[in-house]
């Protein structure tokens, strides 16, 4: 005897596309005020650092915190969102950023605004990997690309007004007003969240277990990396003992992670996977993808600024091209994968954008002409604007709904790591080729006035300069010696770039999917379902011989359980769609 199969009330319901904008909002608002925070203090940083006093070292590490932050807490986020609820998720995700952004207002030094990074990146990571988990619970593969240039173009309008805006309140009214600018947008998405996404729940049956221990190592081993990268040559020698100490401590902790999540019960980074070769070869290829991503929204704030030598406000305007190149190709390129299914052929191109874009970005000098130097930001945007959203949409389709999020926040995870790593060391690399620069270029200057002896002084001490207040025969030193360092360092993104692009010429070329993670996870439901109905039914027929002859007082036993466990189950349909 078999089990019937779900009533079509089981089914789940398809969604029009206001349904499916409605239900997605939120999360649209929530990613909003992540990318508009983010930029807005883009073309502010070098202003922030002048008026905090703070070093060339310490404007990498501004970036360098959250990004850090950002990078440890992804996976743990993606792997919490397959284990409870995933609204609740996102909302502390939002409100840890929005604490952090608003303390990061009142930051009265450098090593402040450092700290309380740690905080906006913790909020950051959470938003950037729980807010496609989402969505692909709610949209197909298939169709995602559809929804999503509408959602890129709504970040692009984030991406682009950001650094016009941060511009225009740092120049108005002062650098920490582009902290508290986000704040109200923010109360918005939380509401928004808390009325329109529904989503379901993990279908977890025995007690969650959060691995604790490989959390730890993690954030010991990925921190000690990136603070031995950083501050080696010039906080301490190479070959010292301070550097050997980390390089080991690192080392130990990164490969204990890796055994630890062989052997726990629900691992931060399933090893498991590492055998899907799509998700290998995604994480590869996120890896030239994040440093040439990070770099550039990084070094080119100060190109324009310091090589430039433009004002916030023109700082943001200058970026617009490279703006609409990524967020251009995104909305159009993921309307094309959604319309014909097709998305190899676009992901190669890109990729080999971004190769050419970092090349053509490692020629610029502080007197090349702007229209040039936006052809070339034109150029490495499309590239992304190709690749970024795609690696996520193929690691998604290739893997099983019950390991979306870590599989989804992984490939982010790598991405992001790498890119922090790369800017890291990138920093490390201008403020050393700065610094190289500026000996051989003013080695046989001669001041002439207190001015030039007070701004040489300045430059001694390695402090980020205000370019603009230094006197003529200095800045075009000082320029010259940005423009071209800032040029040495996109020449790091170049072998990345090109290992990204063999990465995606190998990526398996699979039809995407129709179903989205929330069918997939409802179907998987209800074959438990009917497996439990079969179970209870064959149990049932085995007890009917002794049925035949019951004993005295009993009554023969009848095969009811699976009619129970299957209504149970339309019930419970019915009820998670009318919440």
């Amino acid at each position: 005897m078999t089990a019937p199969a779900p009533t079509a009330s089981a089914a789940a319901p398809t969604r029009s596309a206001r349904e499916v904008f409605t239900a997605i909002s939120g999360l649209v608002v929530a990613m909003f005020v992540a990318v508009i925070s983010g930029t807005i203090v883009s073309t502010s940083m070098p202003v922030i650092i002048a008026d905090l006093g703070g070093t060339q070292s310490q404007y990498t590490w501004v970036i360098t915190a959250s990004l850090l932050a950002t990078a440890v807490s992804t996976p743990i986020w993606g792997k919490l969102a397959d284990l409870v609820d995933r609204k609740i998720l996102i909302q502390l995700a939002l409100v840890l950023f929005t604490v952090g952004t608003v303390i990061a207002g009142f930051s009265t030094d450098t090593n402040m605004l450092i700290a309380v990074r740690v905080i906006q990146g913790l909020g950051v990571g959470g938003l950037m990997s729980l807010v496609m988990i989402a969505v692909a619970l709610i949209i197909s593969p298939r169709e995602r690309g559809k929804y999503m240039g509408v959602v890129g173009g709504i970040m692009a309008l984030g991406t682009i007004g950001g650094p016009l805006l941060g511009g225009v309140l740092t120049d108005a009214w002062g650098w920490r007003s582009n902290f508290f600018v986000g704040v109200p947008i923010a109360i918005v998405a939380l509401i928004l969240l808390q009325f329109t996404l529904h989503l379901p729940k993990p279908q977890r049956g025995t007690k969650v277990s959060i691995d604790y221990f490989g959390i730890a190592l993690m954030a010991v081993g990925v921190s000690l990396l990136l603070i031995w990268v950083s501050m080696g040559g010039s906080q301490f020698e190479w070959d010292s003992t301070t550097s050997w100490a980390l390089a080991v401590t690192s080392g130990v902790a990164i490969v204990a992670f890796v055994i630890v999540e062989f052997f726990v019960k629900e691992p931060i980074v399933p090893m498991t996977l590492f055998k899907n070769r799509t998700f290998t070869l995604s994480v590869v290829a996120s890896i030239g993808v994040g440093v040439a991503m990070f770099a550039t929204s990084v070094f080119l704030a100060q190109y324009f600024q310091l090589a430039r030598g433009a004002t916030p406000t023109e700082s943001g305007l200058m970026t617009i091209p490279m703006i609409v190149g990524q967020m251009g190709a995104s909305i159009i390129i993921g309307q094309l994968v959604s319309r014909f299914g097709k998305w190899k052929g676009w992901m190669v191109t890109g990729a080999v954008l971004i190769i050419a874009g970092v090349s053509l970005m490692s020629t610029i000098r502080y007197d090349t002409e702007f229209w040039l130097v936006a052809v070339f930001m034109v150029v490495l945007g499309m590239g992304l604007g190709m690749t970024m959203q795609n690696l996520t949409l193929i690691v998604q389709n290739d893997t099983p709904a019950t390991q979306l999020g870590a599989a989804s926040s992984n490939v982010n995870f790598f991405r992001t790591i790498a890119g922090t790593i790369g800017v890291t060391i990138m920093g490390s690399v201008l403020a050393t080729q700065v610094a190289d620069y500026l000996k051989g270029d003013l080695s046989t200057f001669q001041p002439t006035s207190q001015g030039e002896v007070d701004a040489l002084q300045h430059l001694a001490s390695g402090n980020v300069p205000a370019v603009s207040s230094l006197p003529d025969t200095i800045r075009a030193i000082v320029e010259g010696a940005y423009g071209h360092g800032i040029a040495d360092v996109f020449l790091i993104a170049i072998p990345l770039a090109v290992l990204g692009l063999i990465a995606i010429a190998f990526l398996p070329n699979k039809k995407l999917s129709t179903k989205s993670a929330g069918d997939e996870l409802r179907e998987q439901a209800e074959e438990s379902v009917i497996e439990v109905a079969e179970a209870e039914i064959g149990a049932a027929a085995t007890g009917s011989i002794t049925a035949l002859r019951p004993a005295s007082g009993e009554q023969p036993t009848t095969a009811t359980g699976s009619v129970a466990v299957l209504e149970r189950a339309d019930a419970e349909d019915d009820s998670e769609r009318t919440r």
